[in-house]
């Protein structure tokens, strides 16, 4: 068999022989488990079974030695006291086993003792050359093959066509369960454990190839490779959609950062980004995950956002029209044609526009034709059937009377079916032809919210990001080249004003460049060669957030001003910060009309660069009115950025507020990004605020911050 890294996890999926070492005769053990599952999972190829006890196990002989099995096998499933993987992996390697599934605990998990068996694990497997899945994972389902190497309980969920990748054991084994009870099967299910060596990236492919699976479901408590991740991810999901439960969204506590940037762009804001950018759709909670997936397996996409709510009784139609709303869906207007329909075929005092109440007293025929007129409508996109258990008739027959109807739709069609007792007869009906049906309207109108997301992904092509040829980039690499030495080689330092003037210039950022004076006098003789009014910046390397200790001064209209002002800052400066060193203070020309923003970037630990955008000036961290993208942007991303904010949105101008040069600031994000993205160690850099003068005339950047981190 071929080992090129393509083609090395193919014995997980499609093993010709595999054997499980810790096959045991006691049904109180783990191992029994396992082999009874894949002995009865109706896998077709070898299976074999490794104790040095030996014996018989499900009418096959158990093996004293892992050199005793016969041909076939290329997989094999450890489940045995942690400290004799090692060995065990090493009799693997020598027996020609290239790919492992390590079920056992006891590594990582516990602490120093279980990590360093992991690494030697680790170690011993790549010297053979063998993948390992896992440790502490409970192993690989897949109800087509079929292949069962779990320990779970039987039985195993039924065939279907969603797949999961959980980083938890645990909330495998109820997905499984759970599923068995909701009526949908599973296609593949893989435990990825501790992520020694095999991980969620590099399954994404082969998982998406299985012709079975329509739907990728995700767990994750991270990601190993985010870059990675995102490059593989939004190829898969040109092809098959993928949603992602990522977990650990708030954090406890946040290390210290300098800027409103790195305070703000915590990791899941990195992780939002890096989703959207893949086209990951990201669930927030378990029940979405799942939800959402039914749908997308079993329903056409919608051709748009607009939506026809029928019903069987007022409130649950009211309370669909609000989920419609919140979930960015339209309220869908019906066609002269429409309602002459459905006054032919429902009662007087039924009411006829959408939502549609059909009363109390709607049949199954009548739900079938309404039903058909309103996905009849050509400005009809999807429909949201409610069925409350009527008063005359059994919610089962009105399921079989709308299921054709569904079948032979071009249109999703989702069903809130409402009560519990009442309508088990319409809940297997449903299950069974696979419409998607959820307890309440505002499950379903989240589910057909997706599937619009979804289409308009698919309609919308990939974009690369903008490269911009008119930067110096050799030109930043001299300033930081320079700073550096001149900072001691700290592991962080911020860059002083006149080496970010230069940088922003290098970038085409454009700065009202601001020139330093150590002396109020000095002040006031750079002022008379500007255009007043003019500003004044405290200048010191210990202090990044200037405006909180009286270190700006703005509209100094005169020399005598000027130098006030500089004797007045310096003395509130050293009052608040008496260890701060003070070089002197920057003066730079004002920019006076115009709106403000806020723009930066931080290098995530797992995506690497991401932007920020939003409303600026000191109030940005309690506002908030922020967004974030990877770097570097496409056009399309920064777009994005503006679109989501009230600060962007505002750029079209707003009552007496004139439209700001949004095509500069889009430029100057783009230019950010390109920024951050070419030079990892720029830690943070800030622009705070950006001014944004009206359309046409162009942005300033009049206060930049940036640290560098030290590679070394």
């Amino acid at each position: 068999m071929s080992h090129e890294p393509e083609s090395s996890l193919t014995p997980f999926f499609t093993p010709t022989g595999i054997v499980v070492v810790g096959a045991s005769h006691n049904p109180t053990k783990l191992g029994f488990g396992l082999a009874r599952n894949l002995a009865l999972s109706g896998y077709a190829g070898a299976v074999h079974f490794v104790n040095p006890k030996g014996g018989r196990l499900f009418e096959r002989p158990i093996y004293p030695h892992i050199a005793d099995i016969p041909d076939p096998v290329d997989l094999a499933v450890l489940l045995i006291p942690a400290p004799f993987i090692p060995q065990t992996l090493v009799q693997c390697g020598e027996r020609g086993i290239r790919a492992a599934i390590i079920a056992s605990g006891g590594f990582r998990e516990t602490g120093e003792e279980g990590a360093k068996l992991e690494a030697e694990s680790l170690r011993i497997a790549r010297s053979y050359g063998i993948r390992l899945l896992g440790p502490n994972c409970i192993g690989i389902l897949d109800t087509n093959l079929p292949l069962d190497t779990t320990f779970l309980p039987p039985p195993a969920p039924p065939p279907g066509d969603v797949a999961f990748l959980s980083h938890s054991g645990a909330i495998g084994a109820a997905v499984i369960d759970w599923a068995r009870g909701q009526g949908f099967g599973i296609s593949r299910l893989v435990s990825l454990g501790n992520q020694a060596d095999v991980q969620e990236t590099e399954l994404l492919a082969p998982v998406a190839a299985d012709p079975y699976t329509r739907v990728i479901t995700l767990y994750l408590e991270g990601v190993s490779d985010g870059r990675q991740f995102v490059q593989e991810a939004s190829r898969v999901t040109r092809e098959k959609p993928i949603i992602a439960l990522k977990v650990g969204r708030f954090e406890s506590g946040q290390k210290a950062v300098a800027s409103h940037t790195g305070a703000l762009a915590g990791q899941e804001s990195a992780f939002d980004a890096a989703f959207r950018r893949a086209g990951v759709i990201r669930a927030t909670i378990s029940e979405e995950l799942f939800d959402w997936a039914r749908a997308l397996a079993w329903c056409p996409l919608p051709k748009g956002r607009n939506v026809a709510i029928l019903t069987n009784a007022g409130g649950p139609g009211v309370t669909a029209a609000d989920a419609l709303e919140a979930n960015g869906l339209r309220m869908a207007q019906f066609q002269p044609a429409t309602l002459d329909s459905l006054r032919e075929t429902l009662p007087p005092f039924a009411s006829l526009h959408n939502p549609v109440d059909m009363l109390a007293s709607a049949s199954p025929q009548q739900y079938a034709d309404c039903l058909q007129i309103v996905l009849a409508d050509p400005g009809i996109d999807s429909a949201l059937v409610i069925l409350v258990p009527p008063p005359m008739y059994s919610t089962g027959g009105v399921a079989k009377a709308i299921i054709p109807i569904i079948y032979a739709a071009e249109k999703p069609v989702m069903v809130a079916l409402m009560g519990e007792r009442m309508i088990h007869e319409a809940l297997e009906h449903f299950r069974a032809a696979h419409v998607p049906e959820y307890r309440f309207p505002e499950r379903a109108a989240s589910a057909l919210a997706v599937l619009a997301r979804r289409a308009e992904f698919l309609a919308s092509p990939p974009e690369e990001p903008v490269t911009l040829t008119d930067v110096d980039y050799e030109a930043v690499q001299a300033i930081l080249a320079s700073s550096g030495s001149a900072a001691a080689l700290t592991d962080a330092y911020f860059l002083p004003q006149e080496a970010l003037t230069q940088i922003m210039t290098a970038y085409g950022i454009p700065v009202p460049a601001p020139q330093l004076a150590r002396s109020a006098a000095e002040a006031a003789a750079l002022a008379e060669q500007m255009d007043y009014p003019v500003a004044l910046k405290i200048a010191s390397p210990d202090i990044s957030h200037k405006s909180d200790v009286g270190g700006i001064l703005l509209n100094l209209a005169d020399a005598e001003s000027v130098m006030q002002g500089v004797e007045r800052m310096v003395t509130a400066v050293r009052a608040a910060k008496p260890q701060a060193h003070i070089e002197g203070v920057h003066v730079q020309p004002m920019i006076l009309e115009g709106q403000e923003l806020i723009m930066g970037a931080v290098q995530d630990p797992q995506f690497g660069p991401v932007v920020m955008f939003g409303a600026g000036g000191v109030e940005v961290e309690g506002v908030k009115d922020v967004a974030f993208a990877l770097a570097p942007l496409p056009l399309k991303e920064a777009h994005y950025l503006l679109a989501q904010t009230w600060a962007g949105r505002k750029l079209d101008g707003y009552r007496h507020i004139p439209a700001g040069d949004k095509t500069a600031v889009l430029d100057m994000l783009i230019r950010l990004g390109q920024l951050a993205a070419d030079f990892p160690q720029l830690a943070e850099i800030e622009i705070n605020p950006v001014r944004v003068l009206p359309d046409g005339q162009g942005a300033w950047a009049l206060d930049v911050r940036g640290k560098v981190r030290n590679e070394e």
